[in-house]
């Protein structure tokens, strides 16, 4: 399968680097630079475990191309030439009520799975575009929302409570 990739180039609020702990004068723990919107490419909304359910809601009552959003967590280094060295994405149904979490990092791509029986390949949009997601990789929105908490409370940690899939 195909890398995750994000559609643009990262740097810190700010320019913050990884030796940094403090945003705008405070502590960087708990939180994530979120893009889900083409004018966040240039300036990241930063979104602490408060706001993960304000995000999902949104994404819930976005068109079919822009449910879905990528996170970086701000308590993770970043890489040598400046990008972060994981990635999470999240993409919600509204109508049906699930989603699908992939995450990145230097131990390989993986997706959400769903032990019960999957619809088939499913799309989850961002930024206009499509991505298409394996069967059985949608969980319910409930867990969407626990797995984005425990990601920013573990520190930008492959959250446990989901089970995963190679991709």
């Amino acid at each position: 399968m195909q890398a995750l990739t994000a559609h643009h180039s990262h740097t810190r609020l700010g320019g913050l680097g990884p030796e940094s702990e403090k945003l705008e004068g405070k502590i960087v723990q708990g939180k994530a630079e979120v893009f889900y919107r083409r004018g966040h490419a240039d300036k990241h909304p930063v979104l602490g475990v408060d706001d993960i359910d304000g995000l999902i809601d949104t994404l819930l009552a976005s068109s079919e191309l822009e449910n879905t959003a990528i996170l970086y967590s701000l308590d993770r280094p970043l890489l040598e030439y400046g990008d972060p060295d994981h990635e999470l994405r999240v993409g919600v149904d509204k109508d049906l009520q699930v989603g699908i979490l992939a995450f990145i990092d230097e131990m390989g791509n993986f997706v959400s799975l769903n032990s019960g029986k999957g619809r088939g390949v499913v799309t989850y949009g961002l930024d206009g575009e499509g991505k298409d997601f394996p069967e059985c990789s949608e969980v319910p929105i409930v867990l969407v929302r626990q797995a984005l908490k425990e990601f920013l409370t573990s520190g930008g940690q492959r959250p446990s409570c989901v089970r995963w899939q190679d991709w």
